[in-house]
């Protein structure tokens, strides 16, 4: 299942000189700063190149969560958006209808498009206000499990998010079926919404009033109050050989505090444990599952319940087939797996890291009777695998190249008052990375708080220090990690947190070309 991969990006928009960037967080509804983005210049299908066409209508409506009703936000009134599907080579010339009480944008996570259609307000286009519309025009270089979601405020908290599928044309297939599996955390319409939760957590120091920090956090249980605070001393050269792919000063638990909140529903492709989703195959068949995290708060450890999985992707790129019975899979993360059915009722679990609760779907092969909405497979009681672990295929692996440059990315924070920074402040106060194209850059990141961070970043794809290539990894608490990028995409990209709190908070930077 070799993913083909397209070495240059169609539509790269170059940026000349450096960016004004605000002196709060630009992706804040309340703090945006107003800019007249030019319109994107449009783009001309090559010969015989295939447009994909789509109007995705953002709007409020009423989601069944399976038999708990929620006012929300979303894309085409379901939970969650329709997924959105190509093939790599195309182009997709998406209409965002924002018919939202609010302005908002689609941020497409993962993909190496050009700059302009990015989808970050106040650093590649201005908001789209209410009744309003915004074409997206970008060509999808490679195959793989990526998905949308909006990119202001903390919005993503709500419904706004959906599938996006690019295929492989030449994929070799070797599956019966496939199925998409979308995770998430869930608060929006229970009696809070995602901005009075934030705000919540900004007045009161982090401590929401059901934060999960009173909820052990993976074994960090009573240290609520110290993510972050008093590290500032720490340095990369404290961290020395503790790698942010393996090593952790958290003992027992691989990733200490990762979440400030507990939610009351965690769902599967929409839906509660009360009321699962069900996928239906035959035994022996084999099966490509599609996990997405779209959760904002939430890292899950999943398992199919009697059945060993078969990693075959992450992030869209490639890698070893890795046997598990478990993995681990953070906030923006996405994984793909083979699985080869048995007969019978089998549960399909993500369990939230250091919350309580779960998320839940059923596998149905044959006879039996469903699973209880609590089941606990014993396969989430084994070691889970996490991105470290795999190893890339050939194909997956970035050219050999002497790195040209290097740049600190030095994450940090404190609950009290709730602030989350990279290099020392927050968004639009800290000074953007520079680089320039051509080069082979590394990121030197440290981790100095007591809380684990996805870092994202957009527009590029990063080598861990085993080689997989991603665009999203989780960097536990006080560790530091290495990730080399190719700067082959001209633009002002956003690299940030992808707890959507954290990156609200502050915890993002700028990446710019020079």
């Amino acid at each position: 299942m070799k993913a083909t991969r397209r070495s240059v990006l169609a539509g790269s928009m170059a940026v000349a000189g450096s960016w004004l960037l605000a002196a709060c967080s630009a992706n804040s509804p309340s703090n945006s700063v107003s800019q007249a983005f030019a319109t994107p210049s449009a783009l001309t299908p090559s010969p015989g190149q295939h447009v994909v066409t789509r109007t995705i209508t953002a709007s409020a409506f009423t989601a069944d969560l399976g038999g708990v009703n929620v006012n929300t936000w979303g894309y085409g009134n379901t939970l969650p958006g329709p997924e959105l599907r190509a093939s790599a080579g195309d182009l997709l010339r998406i209409t965002l209808d924002n018919q939202l009480p609010a302005p908002t944008t689609i941020h497409w996570h993962g993909i190496q498009i050009r700059n302009a259609a990015d989808g970050v307000p106040g650093l590649t286009q201005d908001a789209v206000t209410q009744g309003t519309k915004f074409l997206y025009e970008f060509v999808a270089p490679d195959p793989g499990t990526y998905f949308f979601h909006s990119h202001q405020g903390v919005q993503l908290d709500r419904g706004l998010y959906a599938p996006l599928i690019i295929d492989d044309p030449a994929e070799p297939g070797g599956y019966d079926q496939e199925w998409v599996v979308t995770l998430d955390d869930w608060v929006d319409g229970t009696g809070r919404t995602p901005d009075q939760v934030f705000a919540d957590l900004k007045s009161s120091g982090g401590d929401d009033s059901s934060s999960s920090s009173s909820q052990g956090m993976g074994g960090m249980g009573g240290m609520g109050g110290m993510h972050g605070s008093g590290m500032g001393g720490m340095n990369g050269s404290s961290m020395g050989g503790m790698n942010g792919s393996s090593g952790s000063m958290m003992g027992d638990s691989p990733f200490g505090s990762v979440g400030d909140v507990a939610y009351p529903h965690y769902l599967i492709n929409g839906a509660i444990p009360a009321a699962p989703r069900t996928f239906s195959a035959k035994p022996g068949q084999r099966v490509r599952i599609r996990l997405i995290n779209a959760a904002s708060d939430t890292l899950f450890k999943v398992a199919l319940g009697g059945h060993t999985m078969s990693i075959t992707h992450t992030d869209g790129y490639p890698v070893q087939p890795h046997d598990t019975r478990a993995l681990y899979i953070g906030m923006g993360e996405r994984y793909d797996v083979l699985v080869t059915l048995a007969d019978g009722v089998f549960p399909l679990v993500a369990q939230p890291f250091g919350k309580q609760g779960q998320a839940l779907a059923l596998v149905r092969t044959g006879a039996g009777d469903a699973p209880s909405a609590d089941v606990h497979p014993t396969e989430l009681d084994a070691d889970a695998t996490r991105a470290g672990e795999l190893t890339p295929t050939d194909a997956a692996r970035l050219p050999a190249h002497d790195v040209d440059a290097h740049a600190d990315v030095k994450l940090a924070g404190t609950m009290s008052p709730y602030v989350w920074t990279i290099n020392g402040d927050v968004f639009g106060k800290n000074t953007p990375i520079g680089v320039s194209e051509g080069q082979r850059v590394q990121l030197d990141v440290t981790n100095s708080s007591m809380m684990s961070h996805p870092l994202h970043l957009h527009g590029h794809t990063f080598a861990l220090p085993n080689g997989v290539r991603k665009d999203t990894v989780v960097v536990p608490p006080m560790t530091s990690t290495s990730l080399q990028l190719q700067a082959s995409n001209p633009g002002a990209w956003a690299m940030h947190c992808h707890n959507i709190y954290h990156a609200e908070a502050g915890m993002m930077i700028a990446l710019n070309y020079r």
